[in-house]
């Protein structure tokens, strides 16, 4: 039927941009940190982000594979930024020590989503999705502002995002507004 047929297309759209952003991502790879053509292929990146959720919500197509493609293509992103910024960034090493704090609570998180709910989960929460546009800001902010100043506000909000994350998945009190990954 049409209905069908659009749902289809509004999954290709959407699966489409966020396989485009994995692209740009990997593009990403073999152009100079900072460089022009780094940020363009890095704006571009983050802007299909925002999109892929968008063109999903739009013609209501959001599922479980777009939205695991699309975590996937997150942190395929971040490994990709973490490989080009990390050797041209001095980074204090508290700031170290936080994101490892970070990263120890997203890993119980991946845990307990498997122990509570016996699969692989990422939270769509809204905190999440403002320390992503935090943590996409930052090597904007860079050039601008010494790093440990914005730093602090990006792990404040990764910080919480993290517990919330954490407190949400052992407790089974994801809502459609979360979402399952």
């Amino acid at each position: 039927t049409g209905q069908e047929k659009g749902k289809e297309t509004g999954t290709l759209m959407a699966n489409a941009i966020t396989i485009f952003r994995m692209a740009a991502g990997l593009v990403l790879l073999f152009c100079p940190a900072f460089s022009p053509v780094f940020y363009v292929f890095y704006i571009m990146a983050g802007l299909s982000d925002m999109l892929d959720g968008f063109v999903a919500r739009k013609t209501n197509t959001a599922g479980r594979f777009g939205a695991r493609l699309d975590t996937t293509a997150d942190y395929e992103f971040v490994i990709v930024c973490l490989i080009k910024l990390l050797p041209v960034i001095r980074i204090p090493i508290w700031l170290y020590v936080w994101i490892g704090i970070i990263a120890l609570i997203k890993v119980i998180n991946i845990i307990s989503g498997f122990a509570v709910q016996k699969t692989f989960m990422a939270v769509h929460s809204t905190m999440n999705k403002a320390t992503g546009l935090l943590l996409f800001l930052l090597p904007l902010t860079i050039p601008v502002f010494p790093l440990k100043y914005f730093a602090i506000v990006v792990c404040a909000a990764a910080t919480y995002a993290a517990i919330q994350e954490g407190h949400l998945i052992r407790r089974g009190e994801l809502t459609g507004k979360e979402g399952y990954g």
